[in-house]
């Protein structure tokens, strides 16, 4: 083998450990149970997945459109959009404080966050 071919196959070999890497580091549970809920970047929600009953509720959108959103079990998804196509429903139940459950259409996003400070 030639140092050439060698530095390639050690260039890959780091590439892709760190590509392991990253996904462990961001598939890792969240810590918490707060999880708010923003639409063009206000937050329109804040709930405690560990308190809140199983339910469905629905996310309009104000220039139209909607998200329903489900909590189950402690945990939370979109689980239904009338946008076209079907990202956010298709990411599943919110597993990870990195990775947010994101509609770009309907200007919608859930991830985790910090408890509100008691006053």
């Amino acid at each position: 083998m030639t140092k050439g071919v060698k530095l390639a196959i050690a260039a890959a070999a780091v590439i892709f450990l760190g590509a392991i890497a990253a996904i462990i580091f961001l598939q890792r549970p969240a810590q918490g149970t707060w999880v708010e809920i923003l639409q063009d970047n206000k937050v329109i929600c804040t709930l405690d997945l560990s308190q809140e009953p199983d339910r469905t509720f629905r996310v309009e959108f104000p220039e139209g459109g909607w998200n329903e959103i489900r909590i189950e079990n402690g945990t939370i998804c979109i689980s239904d959009a009338d946008c076209p196509d079907h990202t956010c429903v298709h990411t599943g139940k919110l597993r990870s404080e990195d990775i947010p459950i994101v509609c770009l259409p309907h200007k919608l996003v859930i991830k985790y966050c910090a408890p509100p400070e008691e006053s």
